[in-house]
């Protein structure tokens, strides 16, 4: 019986995130496609490999990895080119390269086997036939390699908590008729090939039985458009149906967090009484702080009709006041039930300086209207599918997003998370100095700051004080003002640090009175006691 080590190096994709804590649907599925054909499978990613853990010398190595889009990372990072030769400088068995870095010039002739479009399918056939070509797997193998790979998990660093698993809806776009946008590889997958709410639900509940309690449906390029009638134009409409029987089967298995991806705006302003019903099961179902990625790229009319881009400015409006109408209301992490958020791509084809300002202009509009959004994702065109010629320049293009990230980005974030709200199940990840940084487990996690020492890999409730242009800074909630680093009572709104000492001078506190006396401003006294605890310490 052959050995396959799957060497997890991270993957990530614009609908699809493999870097942690999120693993992602492709290593599970040649798990999967490995068990299937006969072998045995051994799971291993790039953080373990860099602590020190060998890689054992069975018959076939599997590399996963690869971006197909800039990132930043809070902790796990994708492997590198250097790691990846590093790697299989020595091996003596087979190697099969597979993800966003089989397209890279320099690795392909370094790997036996090289396969972008489904590796998982092509280890399959080269452990059952000794040979294998590019194809797809069929939606049989598909089910039925997400289930024989759900022990995959078992082995990521992650699991259970906070191991979020991406699982994938459908492969291709609704605009393959037209080719799509200038910059997306994914309508060269063609049309698009569902899975069943089903079978997307039992892969989830194989999960959930081996732990894992978080789940992110990703690897589309609309969920939106899940089971859409596909009826020869670029924006069908979309099956309302379908995707509630999907998220009410996904919501029957009491995940922690269950949240989506990206959505078309076109789909849902062309269709609108379709969308608002999509967006209610989605607020039904999924849990809070959930967001929907929308595609602009740009608010440029010009360039959008140059680059056939899938949306225009007037329908992403129409889409972020319909999320901000259907998802407002704040759930249990203490975030709204469904945020949009906008992607932004500098760069295209027939972009000016004057295309910066109009997008400037729209996002501000967004911001001066009273909307909500959870994140302006602005990126530099990749030439994946094709070169673009040069337009703005780099310095210009980070003039403008550090405008952005000044005059919008912040305003925006104090909207959405005001000093002193309260922020549920926030997981510690790094230290950075003396601040911890912490996520919710979900789509799109905010950043958190934590000035005062709390154990790293542990779940807690924070209150925000504070705001950066893309995070906050928060203290554990409710802070116990007799028990608290002397660091935490300085963070709290109006304090600083002499007020801070005199406070910590004067425990024991037992209530507000106590905390006036103690300070010299009752207004900040008052101020602070939201966030506060007074539990006496035990002797």
């Amino acid at each position: 019986m052959p050995e396959v080590v799957i060497f997890d190096g991270y993957i990530d994709e614009p609908g699809s995130l493999g870097v942690p804590p999120y693993i992602h649907p492709l290593p599970r599925a040649v798990f999967g496609a490995t068990r299937d054909a006969g072998g045995t499978p051994h799971y291993l990613t790039v953080d373990q490999w860099r602590k020190g853990k060998k890689i054992p010398p069975l018959d076939l190595l599997v590399v996963l990895s690869g971006m197909s889009v800039p990132g930043r990372y809070l902790r796990g990072m994708p492997a590198s080119r250097r790691e990846l030769l590093q790697l299989i400088d020595g091996y003596r068995g087979e190697t099969v390269l597979g993800g966003p870095a089989a397209l890279d010039p320099s690795l392909k002739e370094r790997f036996h086997h090289v396969h972008y479009l489904d590796a998982a399918a092509a280890v399959h056939d080269l452990m059952e036939k000794g040979r294998a070509k590019d194809r797809w797997r069929s939606n049989e193998e598909w089910d039925r390699w997400m289930l024989l790979g759900a022990d995959c998990v078992l082995a990521h660093p992650d699991h259970p908590q906070p191991l979020t698993a991406e699982l994938e809806t459908y492969r291709g776009c609704v605009r393959y008729v037209n080719g799509g946008c200038s910059f997306c590889v994914e309508p060269l997958k063609g049309r698009p090939v569902f899975r069943e709410p089903e079978a997307i639900v039992a892969e989830a509940r194989a999960l959930r039985d081996r732990g894992v309690v978080n789940f992110r449906l990703g690897s589309q390029t609309c969920i939106i458009s899940y089971k859409a009638e596909l009826d020869g134009t670029d924006c069908p409409r979309p099956n309302p149906e379908a995707l509630e029987a999907l998220l009410s089967g996904m919501s029957s298995l009491s995940p922690n967090v269950l949240h989506v991806d990206n959505a078309n705006p076109a789909v849902m302003a062309r269709h609108p009484e379709e969308a608002k019903k999509i967006l209610a099961s989605l607020v039904e179902h999924c849990t809070s702080g959930n967001v929907l990625a929308l595609g602009m790229e740009t608010a440029d009319p010009e360039v959008g009709r140059i680059n056939n881009l899938n949306a225009t400015p007037e329908e992403v409006l129409w889409s972020v006041r319909a999320i901000n109408r259907a998802g407002g209301k704040r759930g249990d992490s203490g975030l709204p039930m469904l945020l949009p958020g906008i992607n932004v791509l500098v760069g295209l084809e027939g972009e000016k300086r004057e295309t910066l300002e109009i997008n400037y202009r729209f996002l501000k509009g967004i911001l001066d209207e009273g909307l909500l959004l959870r994140r302006i994702n602005i990126r530099q065109v990749m030439p994946v599918r094709r070169e673009f010629p040069p337009t703005v320049s780099h310095s210009e293009f980070l003039r403008f997003k550090d405008r952005i990230r000044q005059e919008i980005d912040r305003p925006l974030l104090e909207r959405l998370v005001s000093v002193g709200t309260v922020l549920r199940s926030v997981y510690t990840e790094m230290r950075e100095g003396k601040v911890a940084f912490g996520r919710q487990i979900g789509t799109y996690p905010l950043l958190i700051g934590i000035p005062h020492p709390v154990e790293l890999e542990r779940f807690y409730d924070v209150a925000v004080v504070g705001h950066g242009f893309r995070s906050v800074s928060a203290v554990q909630y409710p802070l116990n003002v007799n028990g608290c680093h002397i660091t935490a009572l300085e963070a709290l709104p109006g304090l600083g640090r002499k007020r801070a000492i005199r406070l910590f001078r004067a425990r024991p506190i037992e209530g507000r009175e106590d905390l006036r006396k103690a300070l010299d401003d009752p207004r900040v006294a008052d101020a602070a006691l939201p966030f506060l605890s007074f539990d006496l310490p035990e002797h």
